[in-house]
């Protein structure tokens, strides 16, 4: 937990909940325990809160005469808290694929 908070970038857009990635970074333990918590109910629980599933799409003029899609790029304002639940919880995943493949999967896993 504290490491996937550790990795976050500072100065980022917030989310859908207007929490900046920063004040994550000052959680205390009380906070930090709150926060496993929770992220350990969305694991057992496969159900993620609505606030963690809303994403803000911002599109943005590539070209002055942007027509087409391909003439524009997309921002996504995603909540910092649903990264930080999303990055444990492929860690966890990806253990466990490691346990079950072996090392001739090479082609479907990262690294290998």
């Amino acid at each position: 937990m504290k490491k996937a908070i550790k990795e976050m970038r500072n100065r980022k857009a917030t989310g859908d909940d207007d929490v900046p990635g920063n004040v994550l970074k000052l959680l205390g333990d009380g906070g930090l325990k709150i926060l496993i918590k929770l992220i350990n109910t969305i694991y057992e629980t496969g159900e993620w809160p609505k606030d963690f599933t809303e994403v803000t799409i911002i599109a943005l003029k590539k070209k002055t005469q942007a027509i087409k899609c391909s003439d524009h790029r997309t921002i996504n304002l995603i909540a910092h808290t649903a990264k930080i639940i999303t990055k444990i919880i492929r860690r966890r995943i990806e253990r466990k694929i490691e346990a079950v493949f072996g090392e001739d999967q090479f082609g479907f896993r990262r690294g290998k």
